[in-house]
């Protein structure tokens, strides 16, 4: 390797939505994710419906009036 053309790698603490915090090592001074492996369905065994601006709300409220198992009219 080059030397003085790489960023420094360094510890890096990584902040979870969810609140956890745990350090890596990366180029970056800090990291902000959503999602962690404490709070991932996968990983927790839990079902989480992870709704990024309102997607799940605008879906329900396009979808409320559709009966299911019908042909359209057309």
């Amino acid at each position: 390797m080059k030397k003085g053309i790489h960023p420094p790698f360094q510890k890096t603490v990584v902040h979870c939505a969810c609140g956890n915090e745990f350090e890596t090592y990366s180029t970056a001074k800090e990291i902000k994710v959503e999602i962690c492996s404490q709070c991932h369905p996968l990983y927790t065994r839990q079902q989480k419906i992870v709704d990024t601006r309102g997607r799940v709300e605008r879906f329900k409220r396009k979808y409320q009036n559709v009966e299911y198992g019908k042909k359209p009219n057309k």
